[in-house]
């Protein structure tokens, strides 16, 4: 069975939906959990300590051990007093999940662009921000475990949310790059993109949907990305009504022009159909793997 005792983990957003699930289930399995919560409506209006409290008192009447925290993701001073709560209540971090995030949906050539700014702020800038903070404890002590939560918008784009897309996709290229800096100590990086029936989706997902897209599902899978179990990193995994699927960036073997050629826009016209055939994709490790694929090198 997979377990946390000894484990502390900070859970962003932990106050309603996703976030209250996976702070609920870590806590359950013996992690002492900060449960952070800034207390906003969907559209991140109002502030309140009412949610925080109130699932902190969940997990103490089950037996469970958790600290609310209200600040704020998305500064780094307040991001950073959510990492400070862990060390001052329980001495370390060894887990932070961030799922912190509200929605301002606009169609792009609507929505103004302080809608845009403050999303992205939330859902990117917030998981850097907290995971910065984090980021040298886990690191001194050679273990750690950060999930970042992504989004089929952002991996696959949806109408009237490009702010949310672009960070939802940002995020993934965050993850990406911290799994190679983390690897060599134990610092592991995944991104969870869940489909589940919360305040955010209401609006979105038909009611009767609701007990299918249960958000324990998505939890599962954070807290098996989240466990010393898990030794994956730099992954994306989708979760929603008991489905489970690995998501990747793959790249197409495309077409190398001869030097003799000229490289115009009507050679890569030419060549498209070779140039988009994904028959033969594959993803690759990181950045030099995928460049390096595209040079030919005599030996």
């Amino acid at each position: 069975m997979i377990r946390f005792d000894g484990r502390v983990a900070v859970v962003t957003g932990a106050g309603s939906g996703l976030g209250k699930s996976h702070a609920k289930a870590l806590a359950a399995r013996g992690a002492k959990v900060v449960v952070n919560d800034l207390g906003v409506d969907v559209a991140g209006g109002g502030t309140s300590s009412a949610a925080a409290d109130a699932v902190v008192a969940e997990i103490k009447a089950a037996g469970g051990t958790a600290v609310a925290n209200y600040d704020s993701v998305s500064e780094p001073d307040s991001a950073a007093r959510i990492v400070k709560s862990a060390l001052d209540a329980f001495g370390t971090v060894d887990i932070v999940i961030n799922n912190a995030g509200f929605l301002r949906d606009k169609s792009f050539e609507k929505i103004e662009l302080a809608d845009f700014d403050a999303v992205l702020k939330v859902h990117l800038q917030g998981g850097v921000y907290v995971t910065k903070a984090a980021w040298p404890v886990m690191k001194a002590k050679n273990y750690g475990r950060v999930v970042v939560t992504t989004s089929a918008a952002g991996l696959y784009g949806n109408f009237g949310q490009t702010n949310y897309a672009a960070a939802k996709a940002g995020l993934v290229g965050f993850m990406l790059a911290l799994k190679e800096e983390g690897a060599k100590h134990n610092v592991l990086a995944n991104a969870i993109a869940p489909v589940a029936f919360t305040r955010m989706l209401a609006t979105i997902v038909p009611q009767q949907l609701e007990q299918r897209l249960r958000p324990e599902v998505a939890t599962a899978g954070v807290l098996y990305l989240a466990s010393e179990d898990c030794k994956a990193t730099g992954c994306v995994l989708e979760a929603g009504d008991n489905h489970f699927a690995l998501a990747r960036l793959v790249k197409a073997r495309g077409a190398t022009l001869s030097p003799a050629d000229a490289v115009t826009p009507e050679a890569v016209a030419a060549h498209w159909a070779e140039i988009s055939d994904l028959s033969g994709a594959k993803p690759h490790a990181n950045a030099h793997s995928a460049v390096g694929a595209s040079f030919q090198v005599d030996a």
